[in-house]
Formats: structure tokens, C-alpha cells, sequence
């Protein structure tokens, strides 16, 4: 404890000015445009320097014709940097709170919402309540129910089952959605001019979501009855970005939901494989839990809701 008085007595004596200082000489370059843009003259700006390495215990810069900053000097100069900035988002944080609104939302959703309008939805979100942080996670929807439950996610984007209907739990439908099959640029169908179904691409290598997750459940009624139950996927993946990198580099045919199938065939990333019958997704919904309703949380439900519609 001794030791970690005496580490912190020199910032004792630090103020926020002082930072704010430090970092306009270091941009500046020399004590008199320093001096000119802090209002001070320059007799002043060599006093409070020297005063502030004084303090310090060391020399935080070599003067020359340009100041040039010492080790001392660069590690104030990352502490200030940390310690201003930190100070500017609690500025924000604390500005939203005093309005009423929260200053951060963690959203959890699957592939599907992703495609499905949450980008549009956080960027109308964000121009209503731009001193509001949004943070995205997305993976596998039980684990994300998971963090809906223990309050680490304010609203998850998911499919609608009974899982929707737990105690304590709200919703509301987006969209329907379906289960694709696509190609990437690595698959040697990629530059085939007609049009490409099942049969073309039954024997090819798959990419599949894990055992066990709606994509996959129904992906693997419509096999069997297709006749194709010995479809084994040679790889695995709930990564988005695993599959798009597998299908770009390799010889792969991947299945995901058809929202972000058209979402990347919009891009260019992927080609949709035609398919005779309807692989049935689900309804893509918003959960959230009734207790913790804030306004700003229902605020970015309705933008959901808005963006998910006008894309529909």
C-alpha cells in the first residue's frame, strides 16, 4: 500500500487543465503557439510547464525550435488522452441519463436480423439519439437469450418460438423469413450463366450453421425430404464471417437465412441456388424484458420495427 501512495502522489496534483494543456503544447509544437492558443503569454506558458514537471518529478519535453516530447512526456501524453476522453463520453452518458434516456444499448441478434434491417434501424436510431451508444453482438440465438436473461443484452433479434413467450418477456414480429442456399465467388458455379438448383450442387462440399440451430433443423427436414439425408456439411460454422470467408476462397456451397442471402447477393458476395419448395425460417422478432423496458429501449424497438417494414 506504501508503494501505491507513492505512485499515485505525483497525480494527485494533476488537474484536468493541466492535460488539456499538456496536449495542446505537444500539437502545437512550441511554447508561443501553445501560449496564443491557451490565452497565455509565453513567460506564463514556460511557468505552468515547468511547475507541471515539477510536479511530475522529470522532464516531459526537450525544447528546441520544436518541443519534442521525453518518455515522461509520452506516457502524460497517453494518460491524458485516456483520462480526457474518458471524461467526454461520461459528458454524454451523463447528458442522456439527465434527459431520461440510457446511455447504452446492447442488442443481441442472428444472422437474419442483421440482413433484415438492424444496420438501417441503429443508424435512423442514432440520428434521433445520437448521445446514445449502441453496441451489436451476434451468435447463436440460445446464447444470446442468455444475455437477454441476465440483463448483459437490452434486446435480442431472433426467431420467434416459445422462447418468446417466457414469463417476463415481449416481442414484437419484424418479418418472415426462410432458409437459403448460396454459392460464393470460390465455387466453380459461380460464373455458370443459367440458372442453378439443388440438384446441381447436392454433391459439392457444404458449409453448415452447428447441429441443433433452427437453420440447421430445418435445412435438415428438407433434405430428408428431398431424398438427401446423407448430406454430411464438410464444415460447421454459427460465424457469418467463417462462412463468407470459406464460401469466397473455397469450393463450398453454404445455407443461411434468406435475408442475408439476399442481403449479400445484393453485394455481390453471394448467388442464391434455386430451390422448388419454401425451407421455412421462421418469424424474425424482437424480444425484450418487460422490467427492463426503458423509453430509449422502446424507441429503438419502433425503429426496428420501421426499417424491418420499409425493407419488406
Amino acid at each position: 500500500m506504501i508503494e501505491q501512495a507513492g505512485g499515485l502522489a505525483w497525480a494527485r496534483r494533476l488537474k484536468l487543465r493541466h492535460l488539456e494543456s499538456f496536449l495542446v503544447l505537444d500539437e502545437a509544437g512550441t511554447l508561443t503557439q501553445a501560449a496564443q492558443r491557451l490565452h497565455m503569454t509565453q513567460s506564463a506558458m514556460s511557468h505552468w510547464l515547468a511547475e507541471l514537471e515539477s510536479d511530475v518529478g522529470m522532464p516531459l519535453v526537450v525544447r528546441g525550435r520544436r518541443i519534442q516530447l521525453t518518455a515522461a512526456g509520452h506516457l502524460l501524453k497517453r494518460l491524458a488522452q485516456g483520462v480526457l476522453g474518458d471524461v467526454a463520453r461520461t459528458g454524454i452518458e451523463m447528458r442522456a441519463v439527465a434527459a431520461g434516456r440510457v446511455p447504452r444499448l446492447n442488442v443481441g441478434s442472428v444472422w437474419a436480423g442483421i440482413a433484415g434491417g438492424l444496420p438501417e434501424a441503429v443508424s435512423a436510431f442514432q440520428q434521433r439519439h445520437p448521445d446514445v451508444a449502441v453496441a451489436i453482438h451476434d451468435g447463436p440465438f440460445d446464447n444470446l437469450l442468455k444475455g437477454l436473461e441476465t440483463h448483459a443484452m437490452d434486446a435480442v433479434v431472433g426467431v420467434l418460438d416459445a422462447r418468446a413467450h417466457r414469463a417476463g418477456l415481449e416481442h414484437r414480429v419484424l418479418f418472415e423469413d426462410r432458409v437459403a442456399i448460396v454459392i460464393g465467388r470460390g465455387s466453380k458455379y459461380w460464373q455458370h450463366a443459367g440458372r442453378l438448383d439443388l440438384a446441381d450442387v447436392l454433391h459439392e462440399q457444404w458449409v453448415m450453421p452447428p447441429t441443433g440451430t433452427l437453420t440447421r433443423i430445418q435445412m435438415d427436414a428438407f433434405l430428408i425430404e428431398q431424398g438427401a439425408s446423407w448430406l454430411l456439411p464438410r464444415a460447421e460454422t454459427a460465424s457469418l464471417a467463417m462462412m463468407q470467408a470459406l464460401l469466397h476462397k473455397g469450393d463450398y456451397v453454404g445455407v443461411c437465412s434468406e435475408s442475408m442471402a439476399d442481403y449479400m447477393a445484393s453485394l455481390q458476395v453471394f448467388r442464391k441456388i434455386a430451390i422448388d419448395s419454401s425451407i421455412r425460417f421462421g418469424p424474425i422478432t424482437v424480444m425484450w424484458s418487460r422490467e427492463h423496458a426503458s423509453a430509449t429501449l422502446m424507441d429503438f424497438v419502433q425503429c426496428l420495427e420501421e426499417c424491418a417494414h420499409s425493407a419488406s
